[in-house]
């Protein structure tokens, strides 16, 4: 039977179902490299603050790389029996160094070190996370300045509504996850404070330096309230929420190039890499990628959702259902990894078809808002613009015609003064390029976006 380092409490030993639902070695042991880390610097701060000897420390410090190595190599044994990651490093450093290591955890807890493990594991996943949003950033801006004259229409409702190009079209894209890469980084400033020497809950009697640990473990500053240090998974929510923004972002982009990708679109070809055939029908080429992508968005807001009700109703400070906090963090930072390393080569290797777009530009009566324009521009109010503007399009619709078909003459008869300019107003070429400032579609607008967005991006 494996000695359980609380079990002098205890007469009996834990049944072993019960050792095997409530351990969490299973999953938390990804965290070993923080575990080790956290452990060296509170060595190191014991050893300096005189709580232990420096003998002991420099034994517990090599015990501990010692660990790690073996850990790394695929030497060392997990037993669940041990219950999680820090028991686990614990129980074999005292193996390797005998009774200076039951000293490691002099000043510390459990609560405190996995909050710290934790937060450790999330910086490191924020800073992932961001490089992930840059690669695909860079398919997107590489997209967008490669295919910078295709025209194509604007959506509302579904409904053709206007004629942009499609790299403003990519852009938008571009802008969504520069807020997502904000959102890591600010929930990163917010978990840059150090959790470690809160102990159980009330803070230890031995005299610590919590600020020298911090310092040595690369945190801003030691957390100011021990109970909510402990009792704390905000960073864990909030990382779960960056998460859950960034797959709807994801999620849209998708729906998107399943739909320009069918027959009813073809707007785009998909790379054969990133797409599947059918069993039974030759003829297929499945968007599976950006499927996937799409149904991964429900796992990640099932990953927070699941975090938020497990805390909801928890007194402080310390409770075995925050174990409940990992498995959803984990799950949605690899998933949300993965997604966005195949979208950044998906998005790479993906072409318009340029005249299919532009075909369906110039359907729809997407220049319709263009006509009531000029109309305002000599001076009709709006609404009457507005109005006058639907009857021609009422009259086209009804003769199977668009935009660009109507004559001079026609155009006379809802208003005598138009002129050639009215017509010109029709072509969707016209109608981007007349969309010329700060945020607008017309070319010269989208290339001085995409040469900001490269100058950022090389100055940082």
């Amino acid at each position: 039977m494996t000695e359980k380092p609380w079990g002098g409490r205890f007469e009996g030993p834990t049944d072993k179902f019960v050792e095997e639902f409530t351990a969490s070695v299973v999953f938390d042991r990804r965290l070993y490299r923080y575990d080790i880390a956290g452990s060296l610097a509170h060595c190191r701060m014991l050893g300096r603050q005189r709580i232990i000897t420096p003998d002991e420390a420099d034994r517990i410090v090599h015990g501990l790389q010692e660990i790690l190595t073996d850990i790394e190599s695929g030497r060392f044994t997990w037993d669940v029996a041990l219950e999680d990651v820090h028991m686990n490093i614990e129980a074999r450093l005292t193996e390797k160094i005998g009774d200076a290591g039951k000293k490691l955890h002099t000043a510390r807890s459990r609560n405190d070190q996995v909050a710290l493990d934790m937060k450790m594991y999330l910086k490191d996943e924020c800073v992932a996370a961001g490089k992930a949003i840059d690669a695909l950033q860079d398919a997107l801006l590489t997209q967008a300045e490669r295919h910078i004259d295709v025209i194509m229409p604007g959506y509302t409702h579904l409904q053709r509504a206007q004629p942009v190009l499609y790299s403003h079209y990519l852009m938008a894209y571009f802008e969504m996850l520069e807020r997502d890469k904000g959102r890591f980084t600010d929930c990163m400033e917010r978990g840059d404070r150090m959790p470690l020497g809160s102990g159980a809950l009330a803070g230890t009697d031995f005299p610590i330096d919590r600020r020298f640990v911090a310092a040595m473990l690369n945190f801003r500053e030691p957390t100011a309230n021990s109970i909510d240090s402990v009792s704390d998974r905000d960073f864990n929510l909030e990382f779960l929420f960056c998460c859950s923004v960034l797959m709807t972002h994801l999620s849209r982009l998708a729906e998107e190039l399943v739909l320009w990708s069918s027959s009813e679109f073809s707007f785009i070809e998909l790379p054969d890499a990133y797409c599947t055939g059918s069993s039974i029908m030759p003829q297929k080429k499945n968007p599976d990628v950006p499927e996937l992508v799409r149904g991964k968005t429900g796992r990640v807001y099932g990953d927070l959702i699941s975090l938020l009700t497990v805390m909801k109703g928890l007194p402080l400070a310390y409770n075995k259902d925050m174990q409940e906090d990992k498995e959803p963090v984990f799950d949605a930072a690899d998933t949300v990894r993965g997604c966005l390393r195949a979208f950044s080569d998906l998005v790479t290797g993906m072409a318009p078809r340029a005249e299919v777009m532009l075909r369906a530009a110039r359907g729809g009566y997407t220049t319709a808002t263009d006509l009531a324009d000029y109309l305002v521009g000599r001076g009709i109010p709006f609404r009457d613009a507005h109005e006058v503007v639907g009857k021609v399009v009422r009259k086209l619709v009804y003769s199977g015609r668009e935009m660009e078909d109507l004559t001079l003459d026609e155009l006379k008869e809802y208003y005598p003064g138009a002129d050639d300019e009215a017509l010109a107003r029709l072509k969707v070429e016209r109608s981007v390029e007349m969309r010329n400032h700060i945020g607008g579609t017309a070319k010269a607008a989208v290339l001085e976006h995409i040469k900001a967005v490269r100058e950022t991006r090389t100055r940082s």
